[in-house]
């Protein structure tokens, strides 16, 4: 059981913010909204977007004893960097 670090991106289009919640919705993980939390397999994630700064926080609160917080946060940022591309 662990908890990453907030990770913080900017410059998070609309759209970019729109791509990024498709490819969490097909992992099984649906951000609604600009803020919340959502659980999956025992990892628990929190997301906060501001669309006025183009600012996304996304922060791993949970994982089960066998999954590094490290991990998931590393599965994060390249998730959040496929969606700007």
């Amino acid at each position: 059981m662990g908890q990453g670090t907030p990770q913080v991106f900017t410059g998070i289009t609309p759209l970019h913010y729109a791509r990024l919640t498709e490819k969490a919705k097909g992992a099984g993980i649906d951000l609604g909204g600009n803020a919340g939390s959502a659980t999956k397999f025992g990892v628990e994630v929190a997301w906060k977007y501001v669309p006025e700064t183009q600012e996304l926080t996304l922060h791993t609160l949970e994982t089960p004893f066998f999954v590094k917080p490290e991990d998931v946060d590393a599965r994060i940022r390249a998730m959040v960097k496929e969606s700007i591309a």
